[in-house]
């Protein structure tokens, strides 16, 4: 019986589960968005959340925790710098599972993990965006 036993073993020995999940947790903060089956995505959610969490009281003993995990610095730098600040007033619930669809090969269950974001947030990176078109547009008027 698996009675209180947390987590998935996802079919893999313990060195290569954490490794997946270390891995599919860099990837959600360098892209704030990945594609991977429900159950690891499930299992991706709860490191993320927890390394979050983490990052969000910011000072040096959090981040050398999450630089365990976060193995890249350039993403841990955007975790503490980007993220964290984002979710400063926010309780929890920093990712999102959306289901999407079967895997074509052997018809595994897929899902896209993304990071909640709020509206003030989607509205930056809109302006953002658009400036940096308008920019590319006067350039290409120059030429």
């Amino acid at each position: 019986m698996r009675h209180l036993k947390e987590g998935r073993k996802l079919s893999r020995t313990t060195s290569h589960r954490k490794a997946v999940l270390r891995n599919l947790a860099t990837a959600l903060f360098e892209h704030e968005r990945i594609e991977t089956t429900v159950a690891k995505a499930k299992e991706t959610r709860r490191v993320a959340e927890r390394l979050i969490t983490q990052a969000r009281r910011g000072d040096i003993h959090s981040r050398r925790l999450v630089a365990r995990t976060v193995q890249k610095p350039a993403v841990l730098a955007k975790l503490f710098d980007t993220i964290a600040p984002w979710y400063a007033t926010r309780p929890g619930g920093y990712t999102r599972i959306l289901r999407t669809r079967s895997r074509l090969g052997d018809g595994g269950e897929m899902a896209v993990l993304e990071l909640v974001k709020s509206a003030e947030q989607k509205a930056s990176e809109r302006k953002t965006r658009e400036d940096a078109e308008k920019a590319a547009e006067k350039e290409r008027k120059k030429k």
